[in-house]
């Protein structure tokens, strides 16, 4: 089972906050939360960016653990992925994510993680 693809299709392993935390860089948590604080238009500092995946065992994201519905959803419906769910090609949680990047929809498509 690979525990990087995320409930949503995405590649944990090439998240900016999974590698600074593997990594242990400290720059690349700054970089990141400057980047995401614009992007989401709210305060995310260094000390925020610490990850080990999506549905991996350990330390999230403030978004990734509580805030992401997508995340949330699949929890509560005991899905290791959206492509477990019949629903996902109609579901406006996963909408944004797997509409706008191929490989994440391809990602739960073509593999079943359960």
């Amino acid at each position: 089972m690979n525990n990087m693809i995320a409930f949503c299709g995405l590649d944990c392993a090439k998240c900016d906050a999974y590698i600074a935390t593997l990594n242990n860089d400290d720059a690349l948590r700054e970089k990141t939360a400057k980047l995401w604080s614009k992007l989401n238009n709210v305060e995310i500092l260094p000390e925020h960016i610490n990850c080990d995946g999506c549905r991996a065992n350990g330390r999230k994201t403030v978004f990734c653990d509580r805030l992401c519905l997508i995340r949330q959803c699949a929890l509560s419906k005991g899905f290791a992925t959206c492509g477990d769910c019949a629903e996902m090609e109609k579901c406006q949680k996963v909408a944004m994510v797997i509409g706008n990047n191929a490989t994440a929809l391809e990602n739960l498509k073509e593999k079943r993680y359960k």
